[in-house]
């Protein structure tokens, strides 16, 4: 029933997640391990825990995940069998025992009534050899405002601990943004498919950020940003009338400045936020002042 499916690439960690899957109290779940082509061979290591939980493992002749993250998951997920719930997790987080015990425990709860099932998180910041405090989210939450308190700096989001139904993935997919940057944003915004987000708070995913991976890196700036024009872009266009005014300004003054930090807004970006202002009756001077300031930037370069 549950698929936890693993795209891997680094070994230094690695045996942290798989000692987690082999603690699990439950062990009703397979494990799908997909070998990004890395030149760290987890062979050894992967024989040790043989016969402690269920897992396949394949390598991929070519590395993809240096191209596109989001189709190195997508072949990963393709390796799955029959389960109907799948989880992507990072091959260097790991889980609390009792995950997949909750994920049971609470099934009859969740099921029809959600499509998207969350965990709390710690995050383990290497760099300063620390554990964050526990995040943790409303039982029950529209995807939407789940997304807002993120935005707002409320709270933290990432791929790892969440679940997800099959049924959801193969009708959205995930979006391919630059670096998979927001792409698990926007997935559970659609993935979620009308229905709220169920949270489990009694049991936790570690989330590892460190300088070997995408979250943990400062060399990847312009692509990230790229992303995040891209992914709020998408928020505002479909997306904005679930939001009250206020929130609608946010979003859209946050999509204008990601730009700016990068480079003037083109003619097109600045009447597509014009047309955004007057659609949700919210046409200030201080906006018409930035539109034709940004305009008449642009016609006297």
């Amino acid at each position: 029933m549950l698929a936890i499916v693993i795209p891997y690439y680094k070994l230094t960690f690695f045996e942290a997640t798989l000692q987690s899957l082999a603690n699990q109290t439950d062990k009703r779940f397979k494990v799908y391990i997909g070998n990004d082509a890395s030149p760290e061979n987890p062979t050894n290591l992967l024989e040790k825990y043989k016969g402690l939980f269920e897992f396949v493992y394949h390598r991929f002749d070519s590395n993809l995940g240096g191209i596109s993250l989001v189709k190195q998951w997508e072949r990963c997920v393709e390796m799955v069998g029959d389960e109907e719930w799948l989880m992507i997790m990072g091959d260097d987080d790991y889980l609390d025992e009792n995950l997949v015990a909750f994920w049971y425990e609470k099934y009859n709860i969740f099921n029809i009534k959600s499509e998207v099932i969350r965990f709390a998180s710690k995050l383990i910041v290497e760099e300063t050899n620390t554990v964050s405090d526990a995040y943790v989210h409303p039982v029950w939450e529209n995807a939407t405002d789940s997304f807002y308190r993120k935005f707002q700096n409320l709270t933290r989001s990432s791929l790892s601990e969440y679940i997800f139904s099959r049924i959801s993935y193969v009708k959205y997919g995930f979006h391919d943004y630059p670096l998979a940057w927001n792409s698990d944003d926007r997935a559970w915004l659609e993935f979620s498919n009308n229905k709220p987000i169920f949270t489990i708070n009694e049991s936790i995913v570690f989330v590892r950020i460190s300088m070997l991976n995408i979250s943990g890196r400062s060399d990847n700036v312009i692509e990230k940003n790229l992303s995040v024009i891209a992914f709020y872009k998408f928020i505002i266009s479909n997306k904005l009338e679930l939001y009250n005014k206020k929130q609608r300004d946010g979003l859209m003054r946050r999509y204008e400045n990601e730009i700016k930090n990068v480079r003037n807004l083109r003619i097109e970006e600045w009447f597509f936020l014009l047309f955004i202002y007057i659609k949700n009756f919210n046409l200030s001077k201080k906006f018409l002042k930035r539109f034709l300031n940004g305009i008449f930037k642009r016609h006297e370069s």
